[in-house]
């Protein structure tokens, strides 16, 4: 899956003023000395919070511990930081996307926290983000932001948002010509929610992929009917898809919050957020769509007081104060629910749906999934392939190019 980015919106937070206060005084009665390596891949709106406000706001609280921030070009930090620490060096902590988890803790890159990250400290995040960043049992960062699709709807067309695909079908029934209740984007990423509310695996325990199964053909006819119905809409293709919902001729679309400025821009008050449709052919299944966050890990050569030094900052890095300043300034949903969003409802709809999410598997084996399971779902919109054979196709494909990787491994 492409990477993907948090585009600054109107996301209105601030960190509970007492909650903030607090964080601060336990860091600096700490009395903390020392120096800590960062290094990241942010540019624009996320380095600037990180350089002019995060920064900043650690060294007031802690002025004897300096940390020296290196921005790294996102498609180079990878393989730096896995090239320095496989020889013993590299920063002490490393800013990433939730996919790098599993590669760098197999390599032992990434020091596990569970020692230091207890349950008390674990408390105040959103329980799903702490799961995603967990590794055969273990947690290997400490979480800052999530990112996950949901339910954008216009108010001006859809007042109150469906709650299940029962009453899609009823507000595509009643959709005014030429317009569509639901304009979807039909790649592999958008809809995936949908598959795992029906009940499919990628994997089994071995990470051998198992999508030719009857759950899965479930969903590619759901998906292959939702493109016959009449008021409703499906493309494979994000910007076509997003013009219908801006333009005012889809009520509802399924996106992420790095669409917020975009459509906030277009539709103002209008814009709203909800969790996903549950899924009537399936006794109103609940979709389950992928989680990522964006966290702060601990290089395994970081060891002893200077892992506790380092653990100090990841506690603040990903405390109610910091998530504050990354929410306002940088568009992130915290992870952290001492930020307050209360004010925010664009906020708050993706933090409901973030109760019902599937982390991305963060295992080498996922990323020959994204193309043919993509496919799959053109094959079967499209005509080319039944439910059964697109389903069989894509296991096959998928578990042949993870054999192929192992072997080269």
């Amino acid at each position: 899956m492409q990477r993907r980015t948090f585009l600054k919106s109107t996301i209105v937070v601030a960190a509970t003023p007492l909650l903030a206060q607090r964080e601060l005084h336990a860091v600096a009665a700490q009395g903390l000395s020392g120096s800590l390596k960062l290094w990241h891949g942010w540019t624009g709106a996320e380095a600037d919070t990180l350089n002019k406000e995060v920064l900043p706001a650690w060294t007031a609280a802690q002025p004897n511990v300096k940390v020296e921030a290196l921005a790294v070009p996102f498609d180079q930090l990878k393989n730096k930081y896995s090239t320095e620490a496989a020889t013993g060096g590299g920063p002490d902590l490393l800013i990433g996307p939730l996919d790098w988890v599993g590669e760098l803790a197999t390599g032992e890159l990434i020091a596990p926290l569970d020692e230091l990250a207890t349950a008390d400290i674990l408390k105040p995040y959103v329980p799903s983000t702490v799961d995603a960043l967990k590794f055969d049992g273990k947690l290997y960062g400490m979480p800052e932001s999530f990112e996950c699709v949901a339910l954008y709807y216009n108010k001006s067309m859809m007042p109150t948002p469906v709650a299940n695909t029962k009453d899609l079908l009823t507000a595509a029934g009643a959709a005014p010509a030429d317009t569509y209740a639901m304009a979807l984007y039909s790649d592999f990423y958008h809809p995936v929610g949908f598959l795992f509310g029906f009940g499919a695996k990628l994997f089994d325990a071995d990470y051998n992929c198992t999508l030719n199964s009857p759950e899965t053909v479930a969903f590619l006819d759901w998906i292959k009917q939702f493109g016959n119905t009449p008021g409703l809409f499906q493309q494979n293709d994000d910007g076509a898809i997003s013009s219908l919902f801006k333009e005012g001729k889809g009520a509802s679309v399924i996106n992420g919050p790095w669409a917020v400025g975009d459509y906030k821009g277009t539709l103002g008050d209008n814009l709203a957020v909800a969790p996903l449709p549950k899924i009537s052919e399936a006794g109103d299944a609940t979709p389950a769509p992928f989680l990522g966050v964006k966290h702060i890990m601990m290089n395994a050569n970081t060891t002893g007081d200077q892992a506790k030094l380092a653990f100090a900052f990841m506690q603040f890095f990903t405390g109610a104060d910091s998530g504050g300043m990354l929410a306002k300034s940088a568009g992130h949903l915290p992870a952290n629910t001492g930020v307050d969003v209360s004010s925010d409802p664009i906020a708050q709809g993706f933090l409901a749906q973030a109760a019902s999410v599937t982390p991305t598997p963060t295992v080498p084996e996922m990323g020959q999934v994204w193309e043919p399971a993509g496919a799959m779902i053109t094959s079967v919109i499209s005509g080319d392939a039944a439910s059964d054979k697109a389903a069989a196709d894509a296991q096959d494909k998928i578990n042949n190019a993870i054999e192929q990787m192992r072997a080269g491994a």
